[in-house]
C-alpha cells in the first residue's frame, strides 16, 4: 500500500542501498504524490528532493509510454493476475527490442543524450 510509512520506509532503504550521507547527496526527483511527505525528522542523511510541477508529462518521459504499454491491456478481461503480468511483460520485452519506437516517445529537445 503506498502510504507515508511506506514511503519512509522505502527513502530509509533507498538511501542505505546508494551510500547517502553527509559526504554522499543524492537527488530524488518526485511527482505529486500525496504520501511523498518525509518523516517529521526530514529525510535521511544527503537525500534531498525536488517535486515535479502538477501536470507536466515532459519533465517525465516515461508518461509517454504508459500508452505503449496499455495497448495490449485496453478493454480486456483478464483470467488471472497472473494473465495480465503475463501480457504487460510480453508487451514489455517487445518494446525492450523497439529503441526507436521508445525515443520517438520520449526523446525531448531539451533531453541530454
Amino acid at each position: 500500500m503506498l502510504n507515508k510509512d511506506a514511503y519512509q520506509a522505502v527513502m530509509a532503504a533507498f538511501a542505505q542501498s546508494v551510500g547517502a550521507g553527509p559526504e554522499h547527496h543524492v537527488l530524488v526527483v518526485e511527482d505529486g504524490g500525496g504520501f511523498h511527505v518525509p518523516a517529521l525528522q526530514g529525510h535521511p542523511v544527503g537525500i534531498q528532493t525536488v517535486t515535479l510541477p502538477p501536470y507536466s508529462p515532459e519533465l517525465q518521459p516515461v508518461e509517454r509510454l504508459w500508452k505503449l504499454t496499455d495497448a495490449t491491456l485496453a478493454n480486456q478481461c483478464f483470467e488471472s493476475l497472473d494473465d495480465l503480468q503475463t501480457t504487460l511483460g510480453e508487451q514489455c520485452a517487445w518494446l525492450e527490442t523497439q529503441p526507436d519506437l521508445l525515443t520517438r516517445h520520449t526523446l525531448f529537445h531539451w533531453w541530454p543524450l
